[in-house]
């Protein structure tokens, strides 16, 4: 037997350790890699009997007419708009809503406290009756809408009293509304579409509008309308 013969088990020995050892470091840093790119940890804004995540639209409290309730936070008349006390910037969020016939609502993201009212800086997703309340007739203010910029396909919607399933992404520039499971909006925000619609809006006359990246969370009360929430939850992206 050669000495290159006798060498060779312990050769092939050494080399396959070696790759084994350079796929295992690639396998823990692709682990790594893929874990720091997950979203954060689902974050409750509401529990059994508590709304500690939420407090009234400039105010440190939770206003009258709000009420916790096994897990479902409510209004049964108008009262005032409530807000995240946390700020978020890039992230997903999840409820579940239903309101009373006619009723009319909406969820804000990245609302800023500077203005008299939270619609003057933030946008709305909306929650809606399309049935029975007028901002049904028009696409751009029906459920699930960009409120007065973009509108969602119709038919979506459940009918007053029935439980619909909220999401909203909002990455950067990037945002996602989803209703029932179906993606209804996709906007880029700032972009020349977007501009040209706010131009086109109500909004045009708040400076502020849809421009901050960090913000609040908000809910609409200053509405007609029963209004119930359950299954809230927030996470980072």
């Amino acid at each position: 037997m050669s000495r290159f013969a006798r060498r060779w088990p312990l050769f092939v020995a050494v080399a396959f350790s070696a790759v084994t050892a350079s796929c295992t470091s690639a396998g823990t840093m692709g682990t790594s890699a893929a874990a720091q790119s997950k979203p954060g940890a689902w974050l409750l804004l509401l529990s059994a009997n508590s709304a500690d995540a939420w407090r009234g639209y400039k105010m440190t409290t939770l206003p009258p007419g709000w009420s916790v309730a096994d897990g479902v936070l409510s209004k049964t008349k108008t009262t005032e708009d409530i807000i995240t006390k946390d700020e978020f910037s890039n992230f997903e969020f999840e409820t579940e809503w239903k309101l009373e016939k006619g009723g009319n609502s909406g969820v804000f993201y990245r609302a800023s406290e500077e203005f008299e009212r939270v619609y003057w800086s933030a946008i709305e997703y909306q929650l809606l009756d399309d049935a029975n309340a007028p901002d049904g007739r028009n696409p751009l203010t029906s459920a699930g809408s960009a409120y007065g910029l973009y509108a969602p396909p119709r038919g979506i919607v459940k009918p007053a009293g029935e439980w619909n399933s909220t999401r909203i992404v909002v990455n950067g520039a990037h945002v996602e509304h989803w209703l029932n499971g179906v993606k209804v909006v996709d906007m880029e925000l700032w972009s020349p579409d977007w501009e040209a619609k706010v131009a086109a809006s109500k909004f045009k006359t708040w400076a502020k509008y849809g421009r901050a990246k960090t913000g609040h969370i908000a809910i609409q009360g200053d509405h007609n309308g029963a209004l119930s929430l359950r299954h809230m939850r927030i996470r980072s992206l």
